[in-house]
């Protein structure tokens, strides 16, 4: 008997001054099986500091645990063409190689303890993919964001001046995103 997908439910509200965007946000979750809360709550922090405002295709959870042609986040524009590709964790090489060239952005979170070591066996191969956007969350913050996940959430994020603010009513969790690398123009 397969082991069904655990459903969270997110109330998110966002204020971005950097880009800017304002918006609330409730979100469905599926947690796969073999998918930890640390990884469900970056890919919600991903979901944060790139949702868009209503008039663009909304940011939408792809199955990028159970697809490997998917990633865990994306946008897809009207004609169907993938504007914006979102991985979490640490895929490997080849997964990244084919979809820098089936999305126009592309951008990889790498989280937790291991990621920076991840990063280092990895940026030489890495570098060679032009419109990757590598960014990296420490593995404290990463950490602290299972503080927060519960199955029915209702959660703040504000970022400003590169430094984000993710919350409840009892705990806030503060970090600065790391540019590991950034992509170049197309």
């Amino acid at each position: 008997m397969a082991l069904k997908s655990t459903i969270y439910k997110a109330d998110l509200q966002i204020a971005d001054m950097d880009r800017p965007h304002y918006g609330d946000h409730a979100l469905t979750l599926a947690q796969h099986p073999s998918e930890n809360e640390e990884r469900l709550m970056m890919r919600l922090l991903a979901y944060a500091l790139h949702a868009s405002e209503a008039e663009q295709r909304p940011l939408q959870f792809a199955r990028g645990m159970t697809e490997m042609d998917e990633p865990d986040l994306w946008r897809r524009s009207y004609t169907d063409e993938i504007e914006l590709w979102i991985d979490v964790g640490q895929p490997e090489e080849k997964w990244l190689r084919k979809a820098s060239h089936r999305a126009q952005e592309q951008l990889l979170y790498v989280y937790g303890r291991t990621g920076g070591l991840w990063w280092q066996q990895n940026r030489a191969t890495l570098e060679k993919l032009p419109g990757l956007r590598v960014r990296r969350i420490d593995a404290d913050a990463s950490a602290a964001l299972v503080g927060l996940a519960e199955r029915s959430m209702r959660l703040n994020c504000t970022v400003q001046d590169g430094h984000v603010w993710i919350g409840n009513d009892r705990q806030t969790v503060d970090f600065v995103p790391e540019d590991l690398k950034l992509a170049q123009p197309r």
